[in-house]
């Protein structure tokens, strides 16, 4: 199984301009399984819930209709972060798109991050696991400051995820460090689609720090990206690799777990 991971500047509030940018790269990538960063159809910084009310889009939309469509008609799994317009409220979403299910997954991010939390209703999806049956792979989403916290990689490593994925508008520098320990504390594939650039509105200013990456369920880097550049990532997955979560005769880091003494 093949996992294209895309990296690049959206345009900031330009809704349609980025659903175009969204289907060119859409074209030109060749993979089993895509990923796109988070956001990737509005840019991140939003000034008001009015402003974002402008760009979010409901799953019932035009826009998200066309990109379902297009999805389906290349036959490869897809998730791409979005601000998702519900009823009367905002969430930072990703939608994962599998060809063949007729209804798309949508996870809202459960860490809310910086001034999010002024714009978007926190998330209430909770983690949750999508069966790819196609790719023989299980898919775990979380979204960009989500990694910050142990428990969501490891919530979805236990509701049995071969493969996290992290869309992403990360501005620090400490990820790099636990992307890879995520992975081999849950023994299981990650891979982060960061944007790059910089965003301006009133008095923010975040410059977005690109070098996208995906890792193996040892921490081995197997592609990451530049810090400025537009690119698509490849590498190829194994997940049956990820299942069986013993590393000797003795020990499982799964049933070795004392939850119990935990709290």
């Amino acid at each position: 199984m093949r996992i294209g991971v895309i990296q690049y500047q959206p345009k900031h509030l330009k809704l349609d301009e980025n659903v175009e940018l969204f289907f060119s790269f859409h074209e030109n990538v060749n993979a089993d399984i895509i990923i796109y960063p988070e956001l990737c159809l509005t840019g991140y910084i939003f000034n008001s819930v009015d402003e974002l009310s402008k760009v979010a889009i409901s799953v019932e939309s035009e826009q998200f209709s066309a990109i379902v469509e297009r999805v389906h008609r290349k036959n490869s799994t897809v998730v791409f972060g979005f601000a998702e317009k519900s009823g009367n409220s905002y969430f930072n979403s990703a939608a994962i798109i599998i060809p063949g299910n007729d209804k798309p997954y949508i996870y809202r991010k459960t860490h809310l991050f910086y001034k999010e939390h002024f714009v978007f209703n926190i998330g209430d999806t909770g983690f949750f696991v999508v069966d790819d049956k196609k790719n023989k792979c299980r898919i775990g989403t979380m979204i960009c400051y989500d990694w910050r916290f142990p428990e969501s990689a490891r919530a979805l490593s236990l509701k049995g995820a071969d493969l996290i994925v992290c869309p992403s508008n990360l501005v620090t520098d400490l990820w790099h460090k636990v992307m890879p320990a995520r992975a081999i504390e849950n023994k299981v594939y990650l891979a982060a689609a960061n944007r790059t650039g910089k965003e301006k509105a009133g008095n923010d200013e975040l410059l977005f720090k690109g070098e996208s990456g995906i890792w193996d369920y040892t921490g081995k880097v197997l592609a990451k990206a530049s810090s400025d550049n537009d690119e698509i990532l490849y590498a190829d997955l194994f997940p049956d690799k990820t299942r069986d979560k013993s590393f000797n005769e003795f020990n499982d880091i799964f049933k070795d777990r004392r939850p119990e003494l935990y709290e």
